[in-house]
């Protein structure tokens, strides 16, 4: 035999068997990463998603949380793993973001990944204290002016998606405000409530308590469309600020060099469980958006939101570590 013919037998032989796992996939139960901590949107998502797919693939998808370092603890647990679908990362808006603020990542962003689909997107609410003596964002915008490095806003910590709606509110509107990082969303909650912050931008279902009893106030939210959960609020283009946009999303990947054929079957389950009657009136109900795209427009979305933060974090003069 030739060295061309038994190169040509190997590549036939590999073929084989990736088309043979790919027939019997899934085979055994898939592990669904999730770097950040049970309870918040990412998580609720997961679980959602995997009881759904339990039943679509006939497997068990184990929920792992694996939080730390802005998601990349998790992330690069998946990056790392055999690439036959049976680990997978829901990950967000920092995996778009840590490459601007991290000197050294552990794997590529684009390169070690496929994505699969975006699951969702979701608004961010731009809260104040009632008593503060603003109505919409127009007036916070020159309340703001008229005090440089006097207001502050909170988030749950450098990159995360409150930090950059703050920063990208600060930097169109031409503002200085300062940013304090909390621990979670209770105590930026309650730092609103003492006046300790003075705006937070907070995902809906943590705020809809607390706006309706009047505790906070609403000037809007950070998508191009109102909520309908909200109908009130204006958008914050509508309130004050045009072009204003600053988007939350969960998304599937997998493995780099993931078969086509797996990657098609997880986005197929996935966009059918998002389809669900009771599992969109779940989600939109909590203020949630989704979405089921295709793994090309994902993989867009994720480059544009590099692109989009690391001009915002260079704006405001965040340097990674």
């Amino acid at each position: 035999m030739t060295r061309t013919s038994a190169l040509l037998a190997l590549l036939g032989m590999i073929g084989a068997h990736t088309a043979s796992a790919a027939d019997t996939y899934p085979n055994r139960p898939l592990r669904l990463i999730v770097p950040s901590g049970a309870g918040g949107v990412t998580d609720i998502l997961a679980r959602v998603l995997a009881e759904r797919m339990r039943t679509s693939l006939g497997q068990q998808v184990v929920v792992d949380n694996r939080p730390g370092a802005g998601g990349i603890v998790g992330t690069d647990i998946v990056a790392k793993a055999n690439p036959d679908g049976y680990t997978l990362a829901m990950v967000f808006p920092s995996h778009a973001v840590n490459p601007s603020l991290n000197k050294k990542m552990p794997y590529d962003t684009i390169g070690d990944f496929e994505p699969i689909t975006l699951v969702s997107r979701v608004s961010q609410v731009l809260l104040v204290h009632p008593n503060m003596p603003v109505k919409n964002v127009r007036d916070l915008i020159a309340y703001a002016k008229a005090r440089p490095k006097q207001l502050n806003f909170g988030s749950v910590g450098k990159g995360s998606l409150g930090h950059l709606s703050g920063e990208l509110f600060a930097s169109s509107a031409g503002l200085e405000i300062v940013h304090i990082p909390y621990k979670g969303a209770p105590q930026i909650m309650g730092a609103l409530l003492s006046n300790e912050v003075q705006i937070y931008f907070n995902v809906p279902i943590s705020a809809l308590s607390q706006i309706r009893a009047g505790k906070v106030r609403a000037l809007g939210v950070s998508t191009p469309d109102r909520l309908a959960v909200l109908p009130e609020v204006p958008t914050i283009t509508e309130s004050g600020l045009p072009g204003y946009e600053a988007i939350g999303w969960n998304g599937i990947l997998a493995p780099a060099k993931t078969p086509r054929a797996i990657v098609e079957r997880i986005h197929r389950e996935t966009v059918a469980a998002l389809r669900a009657p009771d599992i969109l009136a779940q989600l939109t109900a909590q203020a949630i958006d989704p979405v089921g795209n295709s793994p090309q427009e994902f993989a867009q979305i994720i480059r544009a939101d590099i692109a989009k933060w690391a001009e915002v974090l260079k704006r405001a003069g965040i340097q990674p570590d």
